[in-house]
């Protein structure tokens, strides 16, 4: 699912708003959950999941077209780990994961 995606479902959901205000409020989660992550800080949704972010060291990596040895710096990555619910729902039918 893409943004525009989500704002339609929710639209649907909830008819009485209007397309722009629904957008602002997706734009403005999205933005609470970056800013948060981007101050070094955690943003949990009970039932759906944690974001944080990880420190990956600097690194000596490969220039995938070359071969050459190509220095990579040490950064912060997000990282995403998910609540209990969702891996439940996610589960329920894990037994016939190979059908799909």
């Amino acid at each position: 699912m893409i943004r525009s995606e989500l704002v339609q479902k929710i639209c649907q959901d909830f008819p009485d708003l209007t397309q722009r205000e629904i957008e602002n409020v997706v734009s403005a989660l999205f933005d609470s959950i970056t800013e948060q992550l981007a101050d070094g800080g955690r943003v949990e949704l009970r039932g759906f999941g944690a974001f944080s972010t990880r420190q990956r060291d600097a690194r000596i990596g490969r220039n995938p077209r070359t071969g050459e040895p190509v220095e990579v710096d040490a950064k912060r990555v997000p990282y995403f780990k998910p609540g209990k619910e969702m891996r439940e729902r996610l589960n329920l039918g894990a037994g016939d994961a190979g059908d799909e």
